[in-house]
Order: structure tokens, then sequence, then C-alpha cells
């Protein structure tokens, strides 16, 4: 039965979450249930009707506000506030809510609102307590933080990730926070957005207990009987301004190399706001809290981070399904291989990982350890996580596994060796997929029997950091065959792009005139430094050679050379140097030289001394992209805008808070861009020649 067709504790008891005992239904709105228990109790309980997933919209907040009245009057012991939905809490504001938004007096006037009804269940006289299971984010966190104590389930899951967004916290959290945790550390959580697992959430003071589901109950009448008590904590030196001051430049210097303020204002206006106002009055605190919420929101940058969360829902919907999948075997144990391997470990699957090389495998298993240290949280999911991670030296796993994944060296003639061995030994229905780069399907097709089911799934490196996956049809695979992969990218939490083989499929096919374009500025003696940060100030992670070095020499030589044969597009030669330092094993990052030297840590050894780019290197980096990512559009590699700008930013990092490669040439005019690309044509060539069907997309 679906979500809001059912009572808040019939959907409670199917997932057998507490909700005190012998309780007697008090009020029902649409998406809250309040309800009073045997020991006079009153139970808050919020399951939004229709939603998979609790948030606060303006019905959500206002229906809140309906039932405070009754809970005011009704003399109860306590309040606990809990979820109905089994996968969490309260996962934030509706982001819906913030689409669009252009009048910051009216935001204000809405904020304003929502913290008037927080603050009155900050100042119920009744203890409050918030039970936490699973995610609770965002304003979630914030409403919790309005209680008077938190418990927390085991495994819950607690953060601020409005940072995200473009924007702080705007309910209260700028000085709740601070007021209940280490102000340092609240900071912290707020300005990088990141979670903590409700083991460190204790060891913050950010819960008062955790405790496993079937202690729920005890654990309440412990916090309302007086007998779940917090210490007290002073603000320490963060009361006094010249603390805060000191703190304050060095929290800005972090923020900046991070997230520079031309481009991202937000962690700056956080600690504009805790520097100047976090050692004075709760109110004129909050009051500037709503004022910064409010300006960032109705920003650019805000606006654009907003549709780059709605373009990953949009990825995200397209990996649900079940796949069928439980067991997975690879081919290959180098890093991409192995990292494919751990990752899906990690998510819950059984590997399998072959290699010809057993110190190619033995590595792959350190690795693995690494990966599950930093993911997994528990001992025994650790264990778990090796246990489901094998090492299959004679290869037997294919014969068990739903999906072999080749991830052998980027040379065509090597895959279809792997197809021929792994093809005749694989069960009926199970899948072959190949992670390869570049290469065609149409030209691997031929050593498998069955085509239908051979497809692409190429991942990018860093596997456990890159959330795009490529998953790439030709023209004999099977529908069901796609819905499957797209599905098991999707319970291994990546973001599966559907796009069409062709040489380089989509992320390649754009990032090689990125990449050859700094090659050919190497050439004309531009230092590498000042060709870096051309694309670094605009707004990309990294520049493009230090990319190509990420990507391994060898790769891009590799693909480079199947778009320059495969491709009637323009594109410069493969410089000989690039083949002379994959020949002599300068393939970048992972052989510790290319491009760049590296030092242990991985890190490139960059020279300071390095001239400002010019914007006209700028536009030749970037606008190749561009223009790419419209040839992609017309040919159909991709087939629609919503994929093509979510791909780029969750696979290239493309600038995320200018919104996307199109929605940035928007931004800035498709005339212009056109303009800009006819003039680089005069001066450098053809391959800056836009592409026709510029025109014929709509422009708003």
């Amino acid at each position: 039965m679906a979500v809001g067709k059912i009572s808040a504790r019939e959907h409670l008891a199917q997932n057998r979450l507490s909700l005190g005992a012998n309780t007697k239904e008090v009020a029902k709105t649409t998406h809250w249930s309040l309800r009073r228990d045997a020991d006079a109790i009153a139970w808050l309980v919020l399951d939004r009707a229709g939603e998979s997933t609790n948030t606060l919209s303006e019905a959500v907040m206002a229906e809140l506000e309906t039932l405070l009245n009754t809970i005011e009057t009704m003399q109860a012991k306590g309040l606990v506030i809990r979820s109905g939905k089994a996968g969490g809490f309260i996962a934030g504001a509706d982001i819906r809510d913030f689409s669009g938004v252009s009048e910051t007096d009216a935001v204000e006037a809405r904020m304003t609102r929502a913290h008037e009804i927080v603050d009155r269940l900050a100042a119920l006289p009744m203890p409050t307590v918030a039970v936490v299971h699973g995610h609770c984010l965002g304003g979630g966190l914030e409403l919790a933080l309005a209680c008077r104590f938190r418990i927390a389930v085991e495994g819950a899951v607690f953060g601020f990730p409005e940072v995200l967004l473009g924007l702080h916290p705007g309910l209260g959290g700028t000085f709740r926070l601070p007021a209940l945790i280490a102000p340092v550390e609240a900071m912290k959580m707020m300005l990088t957005g990141k979670s903590v697992h409700s083991g460190k959430a204790k060891a913050l003071g950010l819960v008062d207990t955790v405790i496993e589901e079937r202690h729920v109950g005890n654990a309440v009448k412990a916090a309302i009987g007086g007998k779940l008590k917090r210490p007290r904590r002073s603000a320490g030196l963060s009361g006094f301004s010249l603390f805060r001051g000191i703190a304050a430049r060095k929290m800005r210097s972090m923020a900046a190399k991070r997230a520079p303020q031309e481009h991202y204002p937000a962690p700056h206006r956080l600690i504009d706001l805790w520097e100047q106002h976090g050692g004075g009055e709760k109110e004129v605190m909050q009051k500037e809290e709503i004022r910064s919420f409010a300006r960032l929101l109705t920003g650019e940058t805000a606006q654009n981070l907003i549709h780059v969360f709605f373009l990953r829902e949009s990825l995200k919907a397209g990996g649900k399904g079940k796949s069928g999948i439980a067991h997975v075997h690879v081919v290959g144990a180098g890093t991409m291989g192995g990292d494919i391997a751990s990752w899906c470990a990690a998510r819950g699957l059984r590997v399998t990982l072959t290699d010809l090389d057993e110190k190619a495998l033995a590595a792959a298993i350190g690795r693995a350890g690494k990966l599950f240290d930093k993911r997994l949280y528990s001992k025994i999911d650790r264990r778990d996580a090796f246990d489901r991670m094998i090492p299959d030296f004679a290869g037997d796993g294919v014969r068990q596994a739903d999906l072999v994944i080749e991830a052998v060296a980027e040379k065509a003639e090597v895959k279809r060796k792997v197809f021929k061995a792994v093809a005749p030994l694989m069960k009926k229905g199970a899948l072959l997929a190949t992670n390869t780069s570049s290469i065609p399907l149409s030209e691997l097709r031929t050593a498998v029997p069955f085509p239908e089911r051979l497809l692409g799934l190429h991942f990018f490196n860093p596997v456990a950091r890159m959330e795009l996956v490529e998953v790439v049809a030709h023209d004999k695979v099977s529908d069901a065959a796609q819905a499957r992969l797209a599905a098991f990218c999707g319970s291994i939490d990546r973001l599966p792009a559907p796009v069409k083989s062709s040489p380089g499929f989509l992320i390649n096919r754009v990032l090689t005139p990125y990449i050859t374009e700094a090659f050919l500025m190497l050439d004309e003696g531009v230092r590498r430094e000042t060709i870096d940060q051309a694309a670094v100030s605009f707004g990309m992670p990294m520049g493009p050679l230090e990319l190509a070095d990420r990507v391994g020499l060898d790769i891009c030589l590799e693909v480079a050379r199947t778009m320059k044969s495969g491709l009637d597009t323009p594109l410069p030669d493969v410089p000989g140097w690039l083949e002379t330092m994959v020949a002599e094993g300068r393939t970048g990052r992972k052989a510790g030289r290319g491009l760049y030297e590296y030092d242990r840590n991985g890190e490139p050894r960059k020279s300071g001394q390095r001239l400002a780019p010019h914007p006209t290197m700028t536009d030749r980096l970037v606008l190749p992209m561009l223009n790419t990512c419209v040839t992609c559009l017309r040919e159909g590699v991709v087939g629609d805008e919503k994929t093509l700008e979510g791909a780029m930013i969750f696979a290239t990092g493309f600038a995320p808070f200018r919104g996307g490669p199109l929605r940035y040439a928007r931004a800035r005019g498709f005339a212009e861009i056109i303009a800009v690309l006819e003039r680089l044509q005069e001066k450098y060539g053809d391959r800056f020649a836009p592409d026709p069907h510029w025109v014929k997309l709509p422009v708003t």
C-alpha cells in the first residue's frame, strides 16, 4: 500500500519503528499524526503523504503550527517527534519550494514565519525529544535541534548539506548548533556539508544517546523523566570576538581553497555571521541568518546549484528498479577494475575479481581495505565487505555471476580476447559489460554470441568519488539489458547516464577537445600552470593538464587516437611528445610523473610563479566543450539536455555553480557563444566551427 494511503501508526508498525505503548489518536492532518500513549506522552509523527521521503514543505510547516496549538493544551508529560518513513527522519526542506524564487523580501517573510513555528516548538514547557533514525539533514536537523533531547537510533546520519546548494542553514541552525556543540565543530559541519554518523554525533554532543530501535520506548521515558541529562557546556573562547576573529580568518582561508567567494558565497557569508554575531543575542543572530539566507537563495549561485540538485534527481530516477544482480565478476584488477570491484562489495554485492597478475590482485585488495575503512562505519560492515570481495585467481566466478565487467587495457583486440574467453562460461541471462572509455561497441560485439546482452559500463576515476556511470548502448542491445544495468547503477549508489555508442561516448567526446586544446597551448609555449589556472578560474575542479595526468596519459592517447580515426569532427593531430611520454612510462599521476611530477601523496608539484591567464585562453578551453555538447545532442549520442547537463557536472565537475554547460551558454547568450567560436575559428582553425544545432536549441 502506498505511503499516504495508511495511517502513520500502521506505517510505523509495518517497519517495526517504536511509537509508544497503547496510544490513542488525538489529531490527524495530511502529513502529521498526533497520538497520546498510556504514560501521557505525546507522539508527533511526520509521514509526508505521497512522498517516499519526509521534507519540510510550507504545507508541512503550516500543519505543524496547527498541531502545536493542540500540544500546548493537551497537558502531556512530554513530546516525541518521529518520522513515519522507514528510510529516515527528515531530509531537509522541500527544494521544490526554493526553485525559481527571486524576491528576497518574500523569502524573508516565509523564513520568518517558519522560525516562529520552530521557536514555538523550542519554547514548549514540556520535555521534547527528537527520535532520529536514518537521515536527519538540513531543516530536519534544525527541527531536531529545537527539541530538548535528541535520541539517535544506531546508524542515524546527521548533517547540514545546504552549502552544496549555495546556502547555509536557514531555520536556526547557525545559532542552535554552535550553542549545543563546540562552535568550531559546528562551523565545520555547516561549512563542509559533510554528515556525521550516530557515533560521531554522540561524541560531538549533537545527540544525547545512541540506541537500538527496540530501546526507543525506554530511552524516551528516561529523557522525559529527567534521567537523561545533558552536561552543561560553556561557549569557551567563542564568546570572545578576538577568538572568533582569529578562527574566522583561518576558516576563510580554508574555505577559499575549496569554494572561492566569487563563485560560492555561502560559506563566506556563514563565517561572517558567526564572527560578527556568534557571541551576541540569539535574536540578532536569528534575524541576520534569515536575511543572509534569503539573499543567498535568490542569488544566481544558489539557483544554479538547485538546478544541479534536480539534474541529479533526474539521473537518480533512471537507476530505479530491480536489476537482479547480486554477484559481479570483474576481469582486470588494475586501478579501475579493482576499484569497481571494491565499490560493489562495499555496497553489498558479492564480487569475484580476477587478473593474470597476482600482484595486481593483492594491490586491489589492499586498496579495497582502505576504501572500506573510510566508507564503512562499523567493524562488522568492514568485515562483511571483505567477505564479499573474493580474489579469484582461476576466474571461476564468471560461471555464477549475474554481471561480468571487463576492465582490462583500453585496446579493442585485448577486450575481444577477454570476451571470447568469458562469454562461453557465463550463465544464461547474465550481462556482459565493458568499462571501455571510448571504443565503439560495434568494434567489440563481434566477439560475443549474445550482443543483446553486451553494454558499456563506463566508470570514472576515482570510482568511489565520481558518481556518474555512462551506460552505453548499441543498436543490437536489448531494452531489458539497458534497464537492468541502469538499475544496477542505482543499487550501488551511482548515477546512470544512458548514452549511444560512438567514439568517446559522451564524456570523453566532450573532454577530448578540451584536453587537446591544452596540449596545443603547451606547444605554443604557455606554462602548464597558467593553462590549468585558466580552467580553474572558470570553475573547473582542476585544469585540463592535471586532469589528463589524473585520467592517465596512456588512456588519453588511446582516446585521442580513437576519436581522430572515428569522427569527422576536426581534431588536432596527437602530439608526438605524448606518444613519447607514454612509451617511457610517464603516464601521469599513477606513475608519479607525467605532465607534472607528483609527491608521495599524489599531489602535483606546481610552480608558484605563473602568469595570469588571458580570458581568451578560458574560451579556447571551455567553448569547444560546449560546442561538442551541442554536437552530441544533434547526433543523438545523448537523448536530452538534462542527461547531458547532469553527466557533465557529475563526471567532469563542470563548474557546478554555473548550473551546467548549456545553462551557462544560455546565461551568456547563444549569439555571443557563436560569435566567439567564429572568431576563434578564424584565428585558430575549423576545430572551433560552431555546430549548426546551436540555432535550433531553445533559448530559455
